[in-house]
């Protein structure tokens, strides 16, 4: 319906430049917009606001005519009941009931390919996310980068795009040095209480879980290779290898209770094993756009935009930390990746405009501002009003897996999604786990297992009804809570197209909690299995069809959709 009408709209500006009322150079960007308030319609237009200058008119008498040629439009006769000019020179659109009705066999005869688009156009998108380095469990900002791409990903696919799941990570370096003489010392028997344990060393317990899988010659299999533990505590490279293994292992498996996989695991090391990091230097330096100072050589990012130039390689020979990321984004770029996202911890917005910066100065023709970042904020987590600092594993952090064995993954995903990634996020336990219409996770289960109940109880008695019988009769669904339902399911595909357009998760978990509202207040205020079949089939329809849509947005957000609760 609001694609009608912004076609009908459009077809009108473009008759009105040809009658002289609109100059050919008018181009205006087309609004419709839903109403808060019901008085004022369903839909709205600021085309008289936008236009009046263009056409040197006043907005209320432009708005006059636009709804005078309007209504004489036969495409909106059976779409639109009324208009009605507010306020300026709003136009407000109060939609038809057979209109607002026809959403429901819309539904029913898709089935799950409701609302899906094809926006995508089957093009690639590589999406890299959590790509936490192994030296320890999740912690819970990871668990938040890991609901918000993995529900990236999904709605992606849901418009069309074909994606791929990467996962990125350093296994080398000073942080994994520090692994493996963490787990060294716990192999040699010390504690992190030793005044030989290494200064800058690990001292969660998981550190001890990883130092007897190798005294115990345990083999580990993760990213597709094999290590085996040994007795030996002074080969350190070996250490380093199985607790890297072992570290990987146990991110994966936390990654599984919560419903994510990867297509494909990247490792920095490979980055430096197949000169991938010299070569990228090398072209930044045939580019011109390096210079050597004060025994460093530098990137003169400045040229792109950055606030001062950066340093490349270290006077110690060693490359700074946004280096291999310039090769390895000019990887993605060579596998055929034109569309690219990050999602990250905000502490990584220092490092976006550099990598950019390296990858415009390769000559590569690379886009400017690609690629594209999501960022999130901070999580803290609380109980019983206060916050929760540490993890009896971890030590020093909440895990990813603390989480979800105290509320489970539905609410987990649900919660760290459910806001807009710029935000930072308070995680409420004892919210997470209440079984109330606070929680919202748990309100909008509860709203697909209430009409699951239903379905059940009219097969109990004997109602059945198909798409064909209700039909004819779904001008019964005239109450102001079903209108209202109806009008909510109707907005299911465009939240879907702009939630992956502007890459916002949250919008999804948003729309799916006012569809829970719309539709308790519906079952709260309707009778379903009355006397009237005619009545009957058609709110049973309607049930169908918003369980259908709820079921499809929980999906997006990785959440079950119980039928009993």
């Amino acid at each position: 319906m609001k694609d009608l009408i912004i076609a009908q709209l459009q077809q009108l500006v473009e008759a009105l430049q040809a009658e002289g009322v609109f100059p050919a150079d008018f181009s205006p960007s087309l609004q419709l917009d839903n109403t808060k308030d019901k008085a004022h319609g369903d839909l709205a237009t600021n085309l008289a606001l936008a236009g009046a200058k263009a056409a040197g008119r006043k907005p209320r008498d432009l708005a006059v005519l636009l709804v005078e040629r309007l209504q004489a439009q036969p495409a909106l006769g059976k779409a639109v009941a009324k208009m009605e000019i507010a306020g300026p020179g709003f136009i407000n659109f109060f939609l038809a009931q057979d209109a607002l009705s026809a959403i429901v066999p819309r539904i029913l005869n898709e089935g799950a390919q409701f609302g899906l688009g094809q926006q995508g156009q089957g093009q690639k998108v590589q999406v890299e996310f959590v790509s936490a380095n192994p030296t320890g469990p999740l912690h819970i900002g990871h668990g938040r980068g890991a609901a918000i791409g993995d529900c990236l990903c999904r709605l992606l696919e849901a418009t069309g795009w074909e994606v791929t799941r990467e996962f990125y990570y350093n296994d080398a370096g000073a942080q994994i040095n520090n692994l493996a003489l963490s787990v060294q010392a716990r192999v040699k028997g010390l504690g992190p209480e030793d005044s030989s344990w290494p200064a800058d060393g690990y001292r969660g317990a998981y550190i001890q879980d990883v130092a007897q899988a190798y005294l115990a010659k345990e083999t580990i299999t993760a990213d597709d290779q094999q290590v085996t533990g040994a007795a030996d505590p002074e080969d350190l490279d070996a250490i380093r290898r199985f607790a890297v293994a072992f570290l990987r292992r146990e991110q994966d498996l936390d990654l599984q209770a919560f419903g994510v996989k990867f297509d494909r695991y990247f490792l920095e090391s490979s980055l430096y094993a197949e000169g991938r990091v010299e070569e990228t230097v090398q072209r930044l330096i045939q580019q011109g756009y390096t210079y050597e100072e004060g025994g460093a050589l530098w990137l003169r990012t400045t040229d792109f935009g950055d606030d001062k130039d950066r340093v490349m390689r270290k006077t110690d020979g060693g490359y700074t930390y946004f280096v291999p990321d310039v090769a390895y984004h000019l990887n993605k770029w060579q596998r055929g990746f034109t569309k690219v996202i990050n999602e990250q911890g905000a502490d990584h917005h220092s490092t976006i405009t550099r990598v950019r910066a390296g990858l415009q100065a390769l000559g590569e023709n690379i886009p400017q501002g690609w690629p594209d970042y999501v960022l999130h904020q901070m999580v803290t987590v609380m109980r019983s009003g206060e916050e929760v600092k540490i993890s009896k594993r971890a030590g020093s952090y909440v895990t990813l897996r603390d989480l979800i064995d105290e509320v489970g993954c539905d609410a987990t995903r649900y919660f760290l999604a459910a806001r807009a990634p710029s935000s930072q996020l308070t995680f409420d336990i004892d919210l997470a786990r209440s079984q109330s219409n606070e929680n919202p996770v748990y309100y909008i289960q509860y709203a697909h297992a209430r009409l699951c109940s239903v379905a059940r109880q009219a097969e109990d008695k004997g109602y059945r009804w198909s798409l064909a019988q209700a039909e004819p009769v779904l001008d019964r669904l005239a109450s102001e809570q079903e209108q209202q339902l109806l009008k909510w399911l109707a907005r299911f595909p465009e939240i879907l197209a702009r939630a992956a357009e502007e890459l916002e998760p949250h919008q999804m978990a948003q729309y799916l909690r006012d569809l829970a509202a719309a539709t308790h207040s519906w079952y709260n205020a309707q009778q379903f299995l009355v006397e009237d079949a005619a009545v009957r089939t058609a709110r049973l329809a309607l049930a169908a069809a918003t369980r259908q849509v709820l079921a499809q947005g929980l999906g997006l957000l990785g959440v079950s959709a119980p039928e009993q609760m």
